[in-house]
């Protein structure tokens, strides 16, 4: 494990993600930690780096990465910080400020939903690197006739957009219809506003639109504004496909 020897079992969660300084404390008072086997209570258990942690079962590695998991609301900018408006540094817990976070790619303002936090460099690029097609699918509503089967199997094999005077050519992306308004698409590129701009090119109006998934790892529920730690399965998922 990468920590300092003998520092506060409390103080090692909470650099690592695992929640506020009083959040780990019930964590720990809950007797759902271990230290080499043996349930540990005291938040101030003083650990040494030879030590074997575990919560709830799950080994602790001590990794300097820190991996987090947004459901990001409405009205917020994918940014770690931001004079004018709200954005998703707001939300990080004090203790990681000085941890280096980022976001995984972006979201637009009035995009909600899935959004992976981290100071994992080199996941980072490549789960936004269009070279790893990392598929991610978004839940859209629409204003207008129900998308067609036709239209469907015209993504599937990509398109061409001249919205902004250039053509710009797609890879290919999946829509499958929910309702009669409400589809989702899965894509495996990232360029700026591509759902709303591919709703818009068969003349429909996206009325909301939710990131839902990236890879394996998905937000069935909305719960926006929460922040949790990646599970090690989780970030296992994602590795698997890199």
């Amino acid at each position: 494990m990468m920590y300092n020897r003998f520092m506060r079992l409390d103080k090692l969660l909470a650099n690592s993600g695992y929640g506020t300084r009083s959040k780990v404390r019930d964590l720990i008072s809950s007797g759902a930690v271990t230290v080499n086997g043996e349930h540990i209570k005291d938040p101030g258990y003083r650990i040494e780096s030879s030590d074997q942690v575990a919560i709830n079962g799950t080994e602790f590695d001590g990794s300097e990465h820190i991996y987090l998991v947004f459901d990001k609301p409405d009205e917020v900018l994918t940014a770690m910080e931001d004079k004018r408006y709200k954005c998703v540094g707001d939300y990080i817990p004090s203790e990681l400020k000085g941890k280096h976070l980022s976001p995984v790619g972006r979201l637009d303002y009035h995009t909600t939903g899935l959004l992976i936090i981290t100071n994992d460099g080199a996941l980072n690029h490549k789960l936004t690197s269009p070279r790893y097609k990392i598929p991610k699918t978004y839940a859209v509503t629409y204003q207008g006739d129900p998308l067609t089967d036709d239209i469907a199997e015209e993504l599937s094999c990509g398109i061409t957009l001249r919205d902004t005077g250039e053509c710009v050519r797609l890879a290919p992306c999946i829509l499958k219809n929910t309702g009669n308004t409400k589809c989702t698409l899965t894509l495996t590129e990232g360029k700026t506003h591509e759902v709303r701009r591919i709703i818009s090119h068969y003349g429909r109006q996206v009325i909301s639109l939710r990131r839902i998934s990236i890879a394996e790892l998905r937000l069935d529920d909305e719960n926006p504004g929460m922040l949790r730690r990646m599970t090690a399965a989780e970030l296992q998922l994602l590795s698997d496909r890199l």
